[in-house]
């Protein structure tokens, strides 16, 4: 960082905002505002997490809506019954508060603590896409019961493309065509006017990227990648490189070695849009060992057709 004058890492550039993501969040909060379940997705690394921790802090300066968010990070294992308990948590300020188990009085005593807080709630589930369908439905009848008791529930689900995906299926019909769809890429077709602001703001003042990165360099990035995270790791991977090689500047061929192997093979496009071997393996009625044969190309024509075929009817890129 200091043979390259760099100031500061990557992620601590701030937040990058182009009116089309203003008006992103404007389209969010008029959801929340009517009360509405809704599915936010995007790939692997395209800043979702950091748009809704901006989101939540404004929402909570407001004062005018309760923000509930589900803390558990082994989302296949969560159910009903914890995210009921992190409404009851958020809705009353009590971290010691004690749910009720029984499930008629526990919902009776939700929709009572939503009538005393006369206020709104919007609930934030982050990694939605790994929710079981039973507790999707669930959390919709979750907000029929609250909106039955004169309260308001919002609930934002927030994914990878699987969870859209997922939605649109007609098994989820029930859930899925009452969800206000949201498809998120912070950066978008603007990655070369990202990488500039984003050198601009990690590199000392006056140092222009140029200096320190070839244009062609620049271009070479902006061409292949498509999220801030992909830029951070290869940025990274780049300039180590050339303090290794003792280059003053990055050059395009660098960053051309930087790319990593495999970066475009199908299982890692596959992975940045949440679909994994099981998981593809449960869209295809399939084994997880034939899924791997299926990526690495080893299956016989036939059922390599049949399984395309499903994928690509799923909306995947293949």
């Amino acid at each position: 960082m200091n043979h390259f004058r760099i100031e500061r890492s990557w992620n601590q550039a701030g937040y990058f905002e182009t009116e089309r993501q203003v008006q992103f969040s404007d389209d969010v909060m008029a959801a929340i505002m009517a009360g509405h379940l809704i599915a936010i997705s995007g790939p692997v690394g395209t800043g979702k997490t950091m748009m809704i921790n901006r989101l939540q802090e404004q929402i909570i300066k407001s004062k005018k809506i309760i923000v509930s968010r589900s803390l558990s990070v082994d989302k296949p294992r969560v159910v009903l019954p914890a995210l009921i308990t992190a409404l009851f948590l958020d809705i009353s300020g009590k971290p010691d508060l004690k749910v009720p188990k029984q499930p008629e009085q526990r919902e009776r005593m939700l929709q009572e603590a939503v009538r005393k807080a006369r206020k709104p709630i919007a609930m934030f589930i982050d990694e939605a896409h790994d929710l079981h369908g039973h507790t999707l439905n669930g959390l919709k009848r979750l907000k029929e019961v609250i909106s039955a008791g004169g309260g308001t529930l919002s609930i934002v689900l927030v994914g990878h493309p699987r969870l859209r995906n997922d939605l649109r299926r007609a098994t989820m019909e029930e859930v899925g065509h009452r969800t206000v769809k949201l498809e998120f890429n912070s950066i978008s077709d603007e990655c070369r006017e990202f990488l500039t602001w984003l050198l601009s703001q990690c590199l000392a003042e006056g140092v222009k990227p140029s200096k320190v990165i070839e244009e062609a360099a620049q271009d070479f990035l902006a061409e292949r990648l498509s999220t801030p995270l992909q830029f951070a790791e290869h940025l990274d991977r780049a300039f180590t490189d050339a303090y290794r090689m003792g280059a003053e500047q990055v050059s395009r061929e660098i960053v051309e070695e930087t790319i990593s192997i495999g970066f475009d093979d199908l299982d890692a496009k596959l992975a940045r849009i949440g679909y994994g071997p099981k998981a593809l393996a449960e869209m295809t009625d399939s084994r997880v060992p034939e899924i791997r044969r299926f990526l690495k190309g080893q299956l016989d024509a036939d059922r390599t057709d049949e399984i395309s075929t499903i994928m690509r009817r799923a909306g995947l890129p293949l």
